[in-house]
């Protein structure tokens, strides 16, 4: 069977990354290990091609493979984001890497297969190929965690991980499969047909449906299925927690926003309300957990599960029965914004523990941060920037994510989710800035002055420097972010 060209032109990005994972993987064995970096330089010099050919198509909508697989400005957007997430991944893990004494070029190849799951979700338009980019993302992640082979809580994570992912990914499966003996296909415009058919009612679909609302609700870390992400981002390298924390979520959220609007469109008065229930559950536990927390990467890990409750409000907005075509549209695009005003942020803070070292070990203990300010005046500021950020403080790009979603969730209608939002927002406050007092009222002992390092490379220097211009500029200034979120949201 000969494979039309233009299909193989319109995923030609995934072609470049799976190809460049590949050749990273045999020349690992065979390359000397002071010419790893320039494996790592491969992989960024193909990320970089691969943006110039998504950006020189942002505008088009292109289908390809009997429309099973669609690149719209949807895709494009969330590609673009990834592209840059994983960059500034590999970027911190040059020197993060030789660090741990895990320098092994095999790292970036299993980062590049990842990211090419996460670009087969974004622009899957049939269930399976959005399963089976999930499956790529998620194998090649289970093997990042698990990194630090000599590391215990390092294998420990990767096991948890893999065990929970198998059991969401047989649900998802399964309502695939249930979907597709109703609907006779996964096609996600098929799907949408047989819900318009058979009505609200059928028992196999909201079987289906709560099946596929489950199995994403792990990979966004949603409660109640969130309990792998505390341990796995612990254990795991933090360059890895870094880019599961952002990338997967990013991808994640993408492909379902996309299979919930365009598959399920026809049963918003089913899904809304769960979702709505699901995104409060998320916002209470993310953020009460998080206060408790005296590990700071455990402190980010509720973080983050607090950032996917919010994030779910876009899409409580996208499916709230009665509202317009232009209030959902800002829904989805509300959330688009904050997740890519999320990566910058959180990039920043987990880049920040990677530097920070105590003795041979990461500095990712709360106390570790004592008097940073007295030790590392720049170190201090940036970690002081990333929180207030993180905590939606202006005018930082934090501030303009919470601002878009909760004005969203407003003119939905929806004013007292906004409020509870609101709430929430100030309580993430005070474990956010609790770092911020260690760092600034607190004097370090003796120990710790003598033992505390920055093991700050420049490939390290580039991404914190990016990660802050995303802050900083995108809160002064957001009105390009703002209009290319606009331009890309699906109708």
């Amino acid at each position: 069977m000969m494979i039309p060209l233009a299909d193989l032109v319109t995923i030609l990005p995934e072609l470049i990354v799976v190809s460049v994972a590949c050749l990273l993987l045999v020349l690992d064995p065979i390359t000397p290990s002071h010419r790893k970096d320039l494996l790592a330089w491969m992989s960024v010099a193909a990320l970089a091609v691969c943006f110039v050919v998504t950006a020189g198509g942002m505008g088009d909508r292109v289908s390809a493979f009997s429309d099973l697989v669609v690149v719209d400005g949807y895709a494009s957007f969330w590609k673009l984001l990834l592209y840059v997430v994983s960059g500034m991944t590999i970027l911190l893990s040059i020197g993060y890497l030789k660090e741990e004494r895990i320098d092994l070029a095999e790292f970036y190849g299993f980062v590049l297969l990842s990211l090419t799951g996460m670009m087969i979700m974004v622009s899957g338009a049939d269930l399976l190929v959005i399963y089976l980019g999930i499956e790529l993302m998620s194998i090649s992640l289970y093997v990042l965690a698990g990194f630090k082979r000599f590391e215990a809580k390092s294998i420990e994570s990767s096991a948890k991980y893999f065990i929970l992912g198998a059991f969401s990914s047989g649900l998802l499966l399964y309502g695939i499969s249930l979907i597709f003996g109703v609907a006779g296909s996964t096609r996600l415009v098929e799907i949408a047909a047989a819900v318009d058919a058979r009505g609200l009612d059928d028992p196999l679909i909201l079987i289906a449906l709560m099946l596929v609302i489950v199995g994403f609700g792990f990979k966004v870390a949603a409660v109640p299925f969130h309990m792998w992400t505390p341990d796995v981002y612990q254990g795991a390298p933090t360059s890895v927690t870094a880019f599961m924390a952002v990338a997967s979520k990013a991808a994640s959220f993408g492909a379902f926003l996309r299979v919930m609007l365009e598959g399920f469109g026809g049963m918003k008065p089913n899904w809304s309300g769960l979702i709505l229930g699901v995104c409060i559950l998320t916002l209470i536990l993310g953020n009460l957990v998080a206060i408790v927390q005296t590990n700071v990467k455990r402190m980010l890990a509720y973080s983050s599960i607090a950032h996917a409750g919010y994030a779910l409000i876009g899409l409580v907005v996208a499916g709230w029965v009665g509202t317009g075509a232009g209030v959902s549209a800002k829904g989805v695009s509300s959330m688009m914004l904050y997740l890519a005003v999320y990566s910058f942020m959180t990039l920043g803070a987990f880049s920040m523990v990677a530097i920070l070292r105590r003795g041979g070990d990461e500095g990712e203990d709360l106390d570790d941060f004592t008097g940073l300010a007295k030790r590392h005046k720049g170190a201090a500021f940036l970690m002081l920037l990333f929180m207030i950020s993180l905590a939606g403080i202006p005018p930082t790009a934090g501030f303009i994510g919470k601002f878009y979603l909760f004005m969203a969730a407003v003119n939905a209608g929806l004013t007292w989710l906004a409020v509870v939002g609101l709430i929430f927002a100030a309580v993430s406050a005070f474990y956010y800035l609790r770092v911020v007092m260690v760092m600034y009222m607190r004097e370090p002992s003796p120990d710790q002055e003598s033992e505390t390092r920055l093991a700050l490379s420049p490939t390290a220097t580039v991404v914190l420097a990016l990660a802050v211009a995303g802050v900083v500029l995108f809160g002064v200034y957001p009105w390009p972010l703002v209009s290319l979120t606009a331009s890309a949201s699906l109708p």
